[in-house]
């Protein structure tokens, strides 16, 4: 049985505080067990705990390690999904190993975020990044972005770097659509050489206007359609597959 992952603010410490320390005992972590403190940004510390109360648990530190970030690195880009499919999005982003995921308001996105409500969307998506990390025993907590409308979206695409070759441009991106004509199993990954944008379109789907700004690649998985919910999970498994990230 794996680990109970905790976020901390330094694992090398073998202390926990705050709202971890309240979950580790209300999940009634004990004194000799072992839990697995990381920083989230790949650093992880194998610990034995020593005294756990609502509010701190200590431990002793048996083993450090530092887990590289996987590459291909790939940012998911999903359009903002109704009600409780948003949530269920990231969820199934983090556990396929979106190392980063950007909200979209597309053109046809129906769950629109108010200006004064956004910052309190990001959050829960943050939050849920954090806690389907832990249970995907992540040692990385993906990162999730401000949101972005598809003039913007363009504009990271256009702007990112590949550090790789160095060069500006579009960054390789790929966009989920159900009338592509390539599979995503025929991409030339290797030929790629750098980070990757899967792009998750709306319940309305992408309108060619949206495909022609983002100059992404349209890519299918399958004969079926799925939902934007899960659509991210299907095309980073497959990419796990097809390139070194697995």
């Amino acid at each position: 049985m794996s680990l109970p992952y905790f976020l901390a603010d330094d694992p090398a410490s073998g202390v926990l505080t705050g709202a971890e320390a309240k979950h580790a005992h209300v999940k009634r972590i004990e004194p000799g067990e072992h839990i697995m403190l990381i920083d989230g940004q790949g650093f992880t510390a194998l610990t034995r705990v020593t005294s756990v109360t609502p509010s701190r648990v200590d431990g002793v530190v048996e083993k450090q390690t530092r887990v590289p970030q996987p590459s291909p690195r790939v940012t998911v880009v999903q359009a903002v999904p109704k009600g409780e499919r948003a949530e269920l999005a990231v969820d199934l982003a983090v556990q396929g190993g979106a190392d980063a995921i950007v909200p979209w308001i597309s053109h046809r996105t129906i769950s629109r975020w108010p200006a004064n409500k956004q910052a309190k969307q990001v959050e829960k998506w943050r939050t849920q990044a954090l806690s389907s990390a832990k249970q995907a025993r992540r040692a990385w907590v993906p990162e999730v972005r401000e949101p972005v409308t598809t003039n913007q979206l363009s504009a990271l695409l256009r702007g990112a770097k590949d550090e790789r070759r160095g060069d500006e441009g579009h960054a390789s991106a790929l966009v989920l659509h159900e009338d592509a004509t390539d599979s995503i199993r025929d991409v030339d990954f290797a030929a790629l050489g750098g980070d990757i944008w899967l792009i998750v379109g709306p319940e309305g789907g992408i309108g060619d206007d949206e495909l022609e700004v983002l100059g992404a690649h349209p890519v299918k998985l399958g004969p079926e359609v799925l939902r934007t919910a899960s659509a991210a999970f299907a095309g980073l498994c497959a990419i796990g597959a097809l390139t070194a990230r697995w």
